[in-house]
């Protein structure tokens, strides 16, 4: 018998910081918004550009290495499988949402002071020189995620880090993302 697929795959820039919450089992789930950007040039030659938007699920510790060094605007590689969740509002209409349910991601942006953590199978990180690849952290199939993500930001920044986007728990049904 054939296999579905259900497979994403997109690069853009992030609208805003992620941002990260806490089930009641707690997992951690982070959600942020990409920007994917084309142009192209009509029969006459007129230069066109459109933007869409994704809004990007991550769980468990894929979702905790997205909120620790993903910030606004920086440019990544997300690749998961579409989700559209439905639910009814405060008013009684039935509303729907279509995510992106991360399983990897790969930072592509690149600045001039790189600092890299690897991902260790165990789950633990260590710190290590810069490295010329991307950065990148996968989802297994298991839930663990393993890669290597690599982030650069000012010396300044890197002290007043853990004290942005603390997570937040979830407070009622309509948070959870799924």
């Amino acid at each position: 018998m054939a296999k579905d697929l259900n497979k994403v795959q997109l690069t853009g820039h992030l609208g805003a910081d992620p941002e990260m919450r806490y089930t009641a089992q707690g997992s951690a789930v982070t959600t942020f918004r990409v920007a994917s950007n084309r142009a192209w040039k009509d029969r006459d030659g007129n230069p066109h550009e459109d933007t869409e938007w994704f809004r990007i699920v991550a769980w468990d510790r894929l979702g905790e290495i997205c909120n620790q060094y993903l910030t606004k605007g920086t440019r990544v590689y997300v690749e998961g499988r579409l989700q559209t969740r439905k639910w009814t509002d405060q008013e009684g209409q039935e509303r729907y949402m279509t995510e992106v349910v991360a399983q990897d991601m790969i930072i592509l942006s690149s600045r001039n002071s790189e600092r890299s953590v690897r991902a260790d199978s165990d789950g633990s990180y260590n710190d290590e020189e810069p490295a010329p690849a991307p950065a990148r952290a996968r989802r297994s199939g298991n839930g663990s995620t393993s890669g290597t993500v690599t982030r650069s930001a000012p010396a300044t920044r890197t002290t007043t880090r853990a004290a942005r986007n603390q997570p937040q728990p979830i407070e009622s049904d309509d948070d959870i993302p799924f």
